[in-house]
């Protein structure tokens, strides 16, 4: 017997033992089970290598240890407010938004998010406003900043920032950044180094054993934060880096959506910066007052929604799930990525048939070809059920939005699908409010008049080869 026999022997062998580690010790969802089954049956070799990079699961264990939630007495305001709501005797400043009292409890239960409603919120839509907005109130930091982005380039954006950091920290205001390994993986040590010389601090999510080697492809730090002085926070899509200003010829013009908001959700948004950074660093941050000084005077209701694949519950997903059902008029959705598993993609249908009006909006470009064809393959489903579809023509579209019936909204990092809801660590902003609701609407509304309409007969006219591309992408679309 020769050696490649003993060899290919062994790869079937090893094989078979993970495909039965998947069924029977991994518990994974039928559909992810499925899908790895499928790569390991006909790329034996190679899926076994992919599993090995993507498929391995993180620990049950909880990473996010600290004491905060207990210290700030998160755990008792939490009980507070779900009593309040059990009897009705929560005060709400806007009474006509008490029928979602059950989306704040659903929140409140399942992720410890307590609703706040004295905040202000300014939407950003363009990466040149937001980014000029965040250097600004940079600058007039005086005590701490907190950032955390899923990729920060170093490039000219991120220098500006860089520089703006360093000149904080030099005149003493306390400076941490965060960043996931994997996003931001062309992060050059000479980048880091100015910051961590001029007395940041600077951490990486999740890094490698071995430097610049990093097999963790799923289970990454996708969110996005910048916290000041404890008063103001950003939230959103947009990442650090000049693409986001539509200077990437290869996307063009950047729509994302991002939060600056002012009020007591932005110490929610502190106590999540605050748990991703002491599982990555070893200099934890300790609980101070002065990261805890929010007052607002705004009266726009916000819960910040963390979820993750250390979570119970998907939270975000369910958050979205029960915005869905909630709705009588109409559903208003921006996405990169139209990948929902069937629990979501149930709910939209069941809207759609319903009368509800659902209008989807996806980019015209994909950043990755066999995420892109999978939403394509999704999308058919909505448009058989009456969903009206847009695909957006004036660059990259990247929001992350959710606007029902005008009154309530959710803008964050999530995207609708597989990775977002299950293998990366998400954050966003649940709003309830009439007047963000309407921005947010009107941007969707002018955002139609930049994009053209996905009908039914131009969706049945695509060719077999996209047909193809799309069915396999569809089955693999719970490992993407």
């Amino acid at each position: 017997m020769s050696l490649l026999s003993i060899f290919l022997g062994l790869i079937l062998i090893l094989n078979l033992g993970l495909a039965l580690t998947i069924i029977f010790l991994e518990r994974k969802d039928a559909s992810a089970a499925w899908a790895w089954l499928m790569v390991l049956l006909f790329v034996p070799i190679a899926g076994f290598i992919l599993y090995l990079i993507f498929g391995k699961r993180i620990s049950s264990q909880r990473i996010f240890t600290w004491d905060t939630k207990s210290k700030l007495g998160v755990k008792k305001a939490v009980q507070q407010q779900l009593r309040s709501i059990e009897n009705n005797t929560f005060h709400f400043k806007h009474e006509d938004l008490m029928e979602y009292k059950d989306l704040y409890y659903l929140h409140l239960r399942n992720d410890d998010a307590i609703f706040t409603q004295d905040n202000s919120v300014d939407i950003y839509t363009d990466g040149e406003k937001k980014f000029a907005a965040l250097l600004k109130d940079l600058e007039k930091a005086s005590d701490h900043i907190h950032l955390l982005y899923y990729i920060i380039r170093h490039d000219q954006l991120g220098k500006k920032i860089a520089d703006v950091l360093i000149k904080k920290a030099n005149e003493g205001v306390e400076v941490r950044v965060l960043y996931d390994d994997m996003g931001s993986r062309r992060m050059s040590k000479k980048f880091i180094n100015r910051l961590r010389k001029a007395g940041a601090q600077v951490e990486a999510f999740f890094p490698p054993k071995i430097p610049k080697v990093n097999l963790k492809i799923n289970y990454r730090n996708h969110r996005k934060l910048a916290i000041i002085d404890g008063r103001i926070g950003y939230i959103g899509g947009f990442n650090i880096g000049d693409e986001y200003l539509g200077k990437d010829k290869k996307f063009g013009y950047w729509r994302d959506t991002h939060l600056r908001i002012s009020g007591e959700a932005v110490e929610n948004m502190q106590t999540r910066f605050i748990l991703d950074w002491n599982q990555a660093s070893r200099n934890d941050i300790l609980y101070d007052e002065r990261y805890y000084n929010t007052k607002g005077n705004g009266d726009v209701g916000v819960q910040i929604v963390s979820s993750g694949p250390d979570s119970d519950w998907e939270q975000i997903k369910n958050g979205y799930i029960k915005m869905i059902m909630s709705a009588k008029e109409y559903v208003y959705i921006q996405t990169p990525y139209f990948i929902p598993d069937e629990s979501l993609r149930d709910t939209l249908q069941i809207a759609a048939l319903s009368g509800v009006k659902v209008k989807i909006m996806i980019p015209n470009k994909p950043d990755h070809p066999f995420v892109y064809w999978a939403t394509l393959s999704n999308i058919g489903d909505l448009l058989n059920a009456g969903a009206e579809v847009y695909v957006y023509q004036n660059g990259f579209l990247h929001a992350k939005t959710l606007v029902v019936d005008g009154k309530i909204a959710s803008v964050g990092t999530a995207n609708i699908d597989f990775r977002s809801f299950r293998l990366n660590f998400e954050v966003n902003a649940f709003l309830y409010d009439k007047k963000i609701a309407q921005q947010l609407l009107n941007e969707f509304n002018h955002d139609i008049t930049l994009s053209t309409q996905m009908t039914k007969k131009l969706y049945d006219k695509r060719t077999v080869g996209i047909r193809i591309k799309e069915a396999i992408s569809r089955l693999l679309s719970p490992i993407l």
